[in-house]
């Protein structure tokens, strides 16, 4: 059978609860979602929590019906356990997404004190140049 032929007989499976489709998704995915997990600051504790809430949620999308799958099935399970990895991460400030960084604050009151010596200097060089006269 093709690959996508059996996905759809594992989602058919998960759907109507065939323990056995349940245990070939987590056979087939459960290894990258814990190597994710563990390169980016996790436990296998934490992997397994997070696999368990990915099965959740395309099992709810599966019981749901109408639920059409555009990718593999690997690729759609690693999707979503990777945005409740960093879902989890942010709430539990261990990640801030690119450009949230404290390199990119400025100082506010920084910025005003150089603004307000740029135009003292401004000005006196317009006063300067309203007093030098024709040449």
């Amino acid at each position: 059978m093709k690959p996508l032929t059996d996905e759809k007989i594992l989602l058919e499976g998960l759907a109507a609860n065939d323990k056995k489709a349940v245990e070939v998704i987590y056979k087939e995915n459960f290894n990258t979602i814990q190597a994710l997990i563990i390169n980016n600051n996790g436990s296998s504790d934490d992997a397994k929590d997070i696999f368990q809430e990915a099965m959740i949620v395309l099992y709810e999308k599966v019981r749901m019906g109408g639920f059409e799958l555009n990718c593999q099935l690997k690729t759609f399970i690693y999707s979503v356990a990777r945005r409740l990895w960093l879902k989890r991460l942010q709430q539990q400030h261990r990640y801030s997404a690119p450009g949230d960084s404290m390199e990119n604050i400025v100082e506010v009151d920084d910025e005003i004190e150089d603004h307000e010596r740029k135009n003292a200097e401004l000005e006196m060089m317009e006063h300067a140049i309203s007093n030098l006269g024709e040449p």
